[in-house]
C-alpha cells in the first residue's frame, strides 16, 4: 500500500452496494495495481449486497452524482463516481480508483467518514446529497 495511504483503525458500518456494481468493481481490482485499489477492496469487504432495485435512493453507487462537505473546512464537493476510463477531472468526473472515490462508494446522504490522504492525514467527509444513477 502507497505510503500514507492506510484504512482507518475504528470499525465501520456495512455499506450497500448493487450486485451489478460489485461484480465489475471486483473484476477491475484483479487487474489494477494503484495503490488505492486495497482501500476499495476493504471497503467491498464490507459491502452487503443489493439488487439495483433494492438500493436505496439515497446511496452512492457507480455513476452517481453525489455532494460530499469537508467536514474540518465545510468546503462542499460534488462529482460523479466512475470507472477509471471514464474519468474527467474538469468534468469533476472522479474514479472510484482514487481515494476518495473508494471512500465515497456504498455510503448514503448524512454518512460521513474518516479517510487517509497521502501524507498520512485523514480527511473527514460527510455525504450531503446522492442524485441516483442512471
Amino acid at each position: 500500500m502507497e505510503k500514507g495511504l492506510s484504512m482507518p483503525s475504528e470499525e465501520r458500518s456495512a455499506i450497500y452496494l448493487k450486485e451489478s456494481d460489485y461484480q465489475r468493481l471486483t473484476s477491475l481490482l484483479a487487474k489494477s495495481q494503484v495503490p488505492a485499489a486495497e482501500l476499495l477492496e476493504a471497503e467491498l469487504a464490507r459491502a452487503e449486497l443489493v439488487d439495483a432495485s433494492s438500493l436505496p435512493a439515497d446511496t452512492v453507487a457507480m455513476a452517481s452524482t453525489v455532494t460530499f462537505a469537508d467536514m474540518d473546512n465545510g468546503q462542499e464537493t460534488t462529482v460523479t463516481l466512475v470507472y477509471p476510463h471514464e474519468a474527467d477531472v474538469e468534468q469533476m468526473k472522479i474514479s472510484v480508483l482514487t481515494p476518495v472515490g473508494s471512500a465515497l462508494i456504498g455510503l448514503r446522504k448524512g454518512d460521513s467518514i474518516d479517510w487517509p490522504i497521502p501524507g498520512g492525514s485523514l480527511r473527514r467527509l460527510r455525504i450531503v446529497s446522492v442524485m441516483e444513477s442512471k
